[in-house]
């Protein structure tokens, strides 16, 4: 059966989502052009001449997987309705425990930026774009009097802190934590930040 001719943007992204399919799969550093190639049934050649490295095509990878997440933060963030529901959307989401980013894709990608400058500024700029949204809803909430946060920067930060920490345990020592008490954590955490009692966000939840 014939492929169908895409377009150079629409082979860009088919090569982009396979690229992130096999990162998940083997890992950055074991991950080869030819693995990304037979995946799809396409020539190393025709790889080669959309991205010309395996560090240009990995880096865009996670350059394309960190705006594909982004856009689902601002659409959660961006409802019409409470700084509290949308934060408490935007930490489930988030959470190990929710339907956010494959966590292994990302860990993976902590650990090459460690050795790649280029994978450091994505994964990096994904980091600061995160916490800068959800600083900018719990200042909303601040001021529309939903809730008590004297530094959300800071809040985002540790928040951000303690959720990809639970990834990391959830994700690398399978049964260190369960699923439920990770979300527990999780929204025990957001409360604190928030200055409410657990029992309190659950009511305003509701």
């Amino acid at each position: 059966m014939a492929r169908v001719r895409l377009s150079v943007a629409e082979r860009r992204e088919e090569l982009l989502r396979a690229a992130i399919g096999q990162i998940e799969a083997r890992g950055v550093a074991a991950v080869r052009i030819s693995d990304v190639a037979s995946s799809l049934g396409v020539s190393n050649a025709l790889v080669l001449y959309h991205f010309s490295t395996k560090e240009k095509l990995v880096a865009a990878a996670f350059a394309y997987a960190a705006e594909d997440d982004l856009a689902q933060l601002r659409k959660l963030l961006g409802r019409r309705t409470t700084a509290l529901r949308r934060l408490r959307s935007a930490v489930r989401w988030y959470a190990p425990t929710g339907q956010a980013k494959g966590w292994r894709l990302w860990i993976e990608g902590w650990a090459a930026a460690l050795r790649e400058p280029v994978l450091q500024e994505v994964t990096r700029d994904l980091d600061m774009r995160w916490k800068a949204a959800i600083a900018e809803v719990i200042e909303e909430g601040v001021a529309a009097g939903e809730f008590g946060c004297p530094d959300p920067r800071a809040a985002a930060l540790r928040l951000t802190a303690l959720l990809d920490g639970l990834a990391v345990q959830l994700t690398s020592y399978p049964g260190a934590v369960s699923r439920a008490r990770a979300q527990e954590w999780a929204d025990e955490a957001l409360a604190r930040e928030l200055g409410l009692g657990a029992d309190a966000l659950s009511a305003r939840e509701r």
